[in-house]
């Protein structure tokens, strides 16, 4: 039966290290083409942080699906067509912000999962299963076992949480959202603080008792980020197209002006 793979999820399986590049302001099918060539296993389309509309989101990840990068957008929030429509648009899965308790991860598992996992409700002609006709019960199935559902964790109540969450079935991964849980914490901006690193343990334990996987997003100094790495952390959100563009059009200045 003709599914496009997910391959992140195939590496993550296989225990390697998923990357992913963050969009804010790219708004063309290119994009996925450029991330997958630079080396990023997944395209992390953010619905909660840019203006980008659902039309517009799921352009790109039908991109992404053609392109062999897995588009996995962070939705912007707890509705449940937040989720399910990205998801019938062409997303392999989802990142959810701001889950702090078992019944707000459930309800994530209710709007991303058909029955009889969860309550996603049926809809035709998916992309991700190239438009081929399917019966339903084939349908659902495949797709359960094709995305991915991945909550983040960015308050200390998600943190003391994190292991019954974990426990749930439908969730995939738990992804740390380093710089909310630092504001959260009352420790803005300061990522290898002890509390960070106790938080990131406690959520990367909590993933390896359950068999899912631990994120990192908001790291991305080179000494830090090798730190929760060695603890773990495996789905990385390694920086977006803005960040990209600034680095590299701030070197070639500086380097230009270098030569007068």
């Amino acid at each position: 039966m003709p599914i496009v793979p997910n391959r992140t999820k195939e590496k993550l399986a296989a225990g390697e290290l998923a990357l992913g590049m963050g969009l804010r302001m790219a708004r063309t099918a290119d994009i996925a083409k450029v991330a997958k060539v630079a080396g990023y296993d997944w395209l992390f389309v953010d619905m909660e942080h840019s203006p980008f509309s659902i039309d517009t989101a799921a352009q790109l990840c039908c991109a992404a699906l053609d392109a062999g990068i897995t588009p996995v957008p962070r939705v912007p929030g707890h509705q449940h067509f937040h989720a399910s429509r990205i998801l019938d648009g062409g997303a392999q899965g989802v990142v959810v912000p701001h889950v702090s308790t078992v019944a707000e991860a459930k309800a994530v598992v209710d709007a991303c999962r058909y029955p009889p996992v969860g309550h996603r409700s049926v809809a035709g002609a998916m992309a991700i299963l190239e438009y081929e006709p399917t019966p339903i019960g084939k349908a659902a199935r495949l797709m359960n076992e094709n995305i991915l559902v991945v909550v983040m964790i960015e308050s200390p109540e998600g943190v003391a949480n994190a292991d019954a969450i974990a426990a749930l079935d439908g969730i995939d991964g738990l992804l740390i959202g380093t710089n909310d849980l630092c504001a959260e914490m009352g420790i803005p901006g300061e990522f290898g603080h002890d509390r960070v690193r106790d938080a990131y343990d406690k959520v990367i334990s909590a993933c390896r008792n359950n068999g899912k996987y631990p994120g990192m997003g908001g790291i991305y100094d080179e000494v830090l980020a090798p730190r929760y790495i060695g603890m773990g952390a495996q789905m990385i959100l390694s920086g977006n197209d803005m960040s990209f563009m600034m680095a590299g059009a701030k070197a070639r200045s500086s380097y230009l002006r270098g030569l007068k």
